[in-house]
């Protein structure tokens, strides 16, 4: 495998894994400021980082078919778990009606039609009107900022999401790999490293500030600010996210890693996770964790979750409700009958 593509599964199983511990830790913020503290420094860095790195490995765009396959890939997913979901739901909350919204995503499910739109978006920046960068740049950042006037665009369609966060998407598509090459040196790690240490300094003593600009789905109006100072408060907080992003890909392995072919099955985790984060969050053991005492712990579980839904066994086993086919289960049991013989 090559050093560069490597370097990017690395950072996509990382930034799967904090997803997967920023979602465990969750149940904790409101009683725990360091956890709050931890919560809300990984947020302003690991979705746009995420989002980032999808943008960037979307340059074939224009290609015949791509919007079909993405469809099928992004959209057939999200109906068949947005059925899943909701009938999860319905008998762990003991919920006494059965309520279908597919238009108004679950929970994680919001990043497959934010992704899908992203990618469309593509089409109306590069191909119709043909934005430079920093033309692009500008449009796509003043979308982000002025659409949270609109106190009716939240998460219907993911629609607030898609626009707060279609910035990084679009910025991804503009960089190079080898643009990354920029921050793999001694010294932007010792910025990178200070520059963690000072946001999680400044989320423990700011409590105030709410992780909910960080989340992209609420509205001005959803906050106790005026209108333009939110308008400011969230250009504040994307120079933050770009700053953190490229804190965090200082610290990205090059080389190949014992985990770097499962960066290739993110959306997996992504999809799989849930079921056992809502679980957690409803059962008695969330209750008996202290979380500070605990972190390595809750570090350890995510981690482990993060593998397993990560293994050829379970992405061959899921991949008929995740990606409607099953070539990986019918090489996995291939091999397995090879091996047998």
């Amino acid at each position: 495998m090559k050093q560069r593509e490597s370097y990017f599964d690395n950072a996509k199983f990382i930034l799967i894994f904090l997803v997967v511990f920023g979602h465990l830790i969750r149940s904790y913020i409101e009683s725990d400021p360091v956890i709050l503290s931890l919560y809300k420094t990984i947020y302003t860095f690991h979705m746009p980082a995420f989002i980032l790195v999808a943008g960037l490995f979307a340059k074939g765009f224009y290609k015949k078919g791509y919007i079909g396959k993405l469809a099928k890939k992004l959209i057939l997913p999200y109906i068949v778990f947005q059925l899943i979901y909701t009938i999860y739901y319905y008998f762990l909350y003991g919920k006494s009606t059965f309520e279908l919204d597919p238009l108004n995503p679950h929970w994680s499910l919001w990043f497959l039609i934010s992704l899908f739109c992203w990618n469309a978006l593509l089409y109306v920046f590069i191909k119709w009107f043909k934005f430079k960068p920093l033309m692009g740049l500008s449009v796509a950042f003043a979308l982000g900022l002025l659409i949270g006037f609109f106190d009716e665009i939240s998460t219907y369609l993911s629609l607030s999401r898609t626009f707060v966060f279609f910035p990084f998407f679009l910025l991804g598509y503009y960089m190079k790999k080898e643009h990354f090459e920029y921050f793999k040196t001694s010294k932007a790690r010792i910025y990178a490293g200070i520059m963690f240490v000072l946001v999680f300094l400044g989320m423990y003593f700011v409590p105030e500030f709410s992780d909910k600009w960080l989340l992209g789905s609420k509205p001005y109006g959803d906050f106790e600010w005026n209108d333009v100072i939110s308008f400011g408060v969230r250009a504040i907080v994307y120079s933050l996210n770009i700053i953190m992003i490229f804190s965090f890909y200082t610290f990205v392995p090059s080389k190949e890693q014992f985990f770097t072919n499962w960066g290739k099955n993110t959306l997996y985790v992504y999809l799989l996770h849930g079921f056992i984060i809502r679980l957690f969050r409803e059962s008695e053991i969330k209750d008996s964790i202290d979380p500070t005492s605990s972190l390595l712990l809750l570090l350890a579980v995510s981690l482990v979750l993060t593998i397993i839904f990560s293994t050829k066994l379970f992405t061959s086993i899921t991949q008929p409700i995740i990606e409607l086919k099953s070539t990986k289960l019918q090489r996995f049991l291939s091999k397995r009958e090879m091996k047998t013989r």
